[in-house]
């Protein structure tokens, strides 16, 4: 007869074949499944290259474009400013397209008497200091030696101006090397401005075309407002330039005349540089055309560069105070230190074009703002006219 397994020994069977149980279970269950990329990270990725080469092809499609948005910027700010003149030509039945060419042939006009005067003014003021820079350093070095008791000759600043000779060569030829690059410039600058000088023509001559192409991309209820804004801007740009244009001319003829009676050599074609610079260039242009004349005069007459540059102290004065309020009262008028903070503001954003298109830009926000921005009613207060100080003080 077998032998019956005492208790001790019933009790370790189940927990052997429970031990067994347990080592085949955790054989029979699988790994712990490894990471995996989750399905929504491919299409990410290729999202996100996609937005990418997108990014990168608008990026090299404006560093391209660009050029030709400040063209276009130019040319539309050039018809604002001819569509008073072609609008009220047009109005008194001339043809809109012979109105067109005859203001833009009257524009072009100017602007090729001016380039040539100053071309003359430039040959002319370069020769004569040439011709009298020798009598102008005998008088100077003099003037040294007698007032800092030194013996100074020409020949002594000679040799020390001219004592490294390759210095001057190589200057010589990177100048030469320039040439070429000079000459695509000034290429690729006439190009740019026909192009400028074409699309104005045509933005001024479909004027109400193009107004009534871009109303009709406008739902009726947008459309008076953009068409106030586009007089606004019309108004103003028109206005500043022939204020400035009225400017110019009155200045032309003073400081010609002026010039005239010193005795300076082509005093009315500096009268007419002058009278474009100071009028066109806000608050420093004044000092910045009266350099030219100064010059003409001290290779003259000394003196007359004191008496100049008193004229157009005063002059300037006379300007600002009594003829620029009465002209611009009718036109466009903003303040000096706001005309030149805009100035450098285009200049820096856009070079000398935008510094050009400062203040036309400007005047048009002014005046846009000034119609669809709230003011109240100032209470009378004497802080306001006396200065805040005084007025505690008088408690």
């Amino acid at each position: 007869m077998a032998a019956q397994p005492t208790a001790a020994e019933q009790n370790d069977e189940p927990a052997e074949s429970a031990g067994t149980g347990s080592s085949v279970q955790t054989a029979d269950t699988p790994p712990p499944p490894e990471s995996r990329m989750p399905a929504w990270l491919p299409r990410a990725m290729v999202m996100a290259l996609a937005l990418l080469g997108l990014f990168e092809l608008a990026n090299w499609a404006a560093h391209e474009l660009i050029g030709i948005a400040i063209m276009m910027t130019v040319a539309f700010f050039i018809s604002l400013a001819m569509e008073p003149a072609v609008d009220g030509m047009a109005a008194r039945g001339v043809n809109r397209g012979l109105a067109t060419a005859i203001v833009f042939i009257i524009v072009f006009a100017c602007t090729v008497g001016f380039l040539v005067t100053l071309g003359i003014l430039m040959v002319e003021t370069v020769s004569t200091v040439l011709d009298e820079l020798p009598r102008l350093l005998d008088e100077l070095i003099s003037w040294v030696n007698h007032t800092f008791h030194q013996n100074f000759t020409v020949g002594q600043l000679r040799d020390r101006l001219f004592k490294d000779s390759d210095v001057i060569s190589s200057y010589a030829e990177r100048a030469a090397n320039n040439v070429w690059g000079l000459s695509n410039t000034v290429l690729g600058g006439f190009a740019k401005v026909v192009t400028i000088a074409l699309f104005s023509v045509y933005m001024t001559a479909d004027g109400p075309k193009l107004r009534r192409s871009v109303c009709s991309l406008l739902p009726p209820a947008k459309q008076g407002a953009v068409l106030h804004a586009w007089d606004l801007a019309i108004d103003k740009t028109g206005g500043y330039l022939y204020s400035r244009a009225l400017l110019a001319v009155i200045s032309a003829l003073t400081h010609g005349v002026f010039l005239w009676i010193l005795g300076i050599p082509n005093a009315f074609a500096l009268g007419i540089w002058f009278g474009v610079i100071a009028s066109f260039v806000p608050t420093i242009g004044t000092y910045i055309a009266g350099i030219l004349p100064i010059l003409v005069a001290l290779t003259v007459e000394p003196i007359d560069a004191v008496w100049i540059l008193i004229f157009v102290v005063v002059y300037q004065w006379i300007q600002d105070y009594v003829l620029q309020p009465r002209i611009t009262a009718r036109t466009v008028d903003v303040n000096p230190a706001v005309a030149l903070l805009s100035v450098i503001v285009g200049g820096a954003l856009l070079g000398a074009v935008g510094a050009l298109l400062a203040i036309p830009a400007t005047a048009t926000l002014q005046a846009f703002l000034s119609e669809y921005v709230k003011r109240y009613e100032v209470n009378d207060d004497p802080r306001i006219e006396r200065g805040g100080g005084k007025a505690r003080k008088k408690r």
